[in-house]
């Protein structure tokens, strides 16, 4: 959940800084973050300061396809206020990843 603020509030001051703080511009900013930086390094800024890494459940980052899912679902809300027993999201569950410490 720190993570995500962390993400969420650099996102929000871009915004601010360049959209007006416009609501939509700083959920595309999220969702572009989201899907670079965990397509790319297999964590977000968030996750990278919590010392935190997106895998897939066979010990690889996640990629970027899982990343672009897994984002879409992030900003969908729902799903990642759904998790199970692991503290797996429906985001995780639905695309085979788990948020480890590196």
């Amino acid at each position: 959940m720190v993570a995500l603020l962390i993400d969420w509030g650099l996102c929000t001051l871009i915004s601010q800084a360049f959209f007006g703080w416009d609501g939509f511009a700083t959920t595309y900013l999220f969702l572009l973050e989201q899907i670079l930086f965990v397509g790319f390094f297999g964590y977000s800024i968030g996750h990278r300061v919590l010392r935190m890494q997106v895998q897939t459940l066979d010990g690889r980052p996640a990629g970027f396809l899982t990343a672009a899912i897994r984002s879409v679902l992030i900003c969908l809300v729902i799903p990642a206020l759904i998790f199970d027993p692991d503290q797996r999201g429906l985001h995780d569950r639905a695309r085979g990843t788990v948020l480890v410490r590196i």
